[in-house]
């Protein structure tokens, strides 16, 4: 399961660089599927559909779609912040349980 989450969180980020390589970063400068699928941006799977929920990837009209820097940021801050806080309660209960063995 792990590795499956690992794939899709992958996949969003080559999506989300794609978008910015091209420049499609505001509503004005969206990009049609078309000319993202050189670099292997789809409207289908995942990662798509994840990003698609969550707003990151919006769509301008008219096919054109375009990538929210400042939303995907704070997503991948949120991220950060939750791996961390599991990380830090696996420590206390491996701590917790070391000690309670002695």
């Amino acid at each position: 399961m792990g590795s499956a989450v690992a794939v899709v969180l992958i996949k969003e980020r080559h999506i989300v660089e794609a978008f910015e390589r091209v420049g499609a970063t505001t509503a004005e400068r969206a990009r049609t599927l078309d000319e993202l699928g050189d670099l292997g941006v789809h409207a289908h799977g995942l990662a798509w559909h994840a990003l698609r929920d969550r707003v990151i990837v919006r769509e301008a009209g008219a096919g054109r779609y375009y990538v929210d820097i400042e939303l995907w940021q704070a997503t991948r801050r949120r991220r950060r912040r939750v791996l961390f806080v599991i990380l830090t309660l696996a420590v206390i209960m491996a701590a917790v349980l070391r000690l309670t063995q002695s």
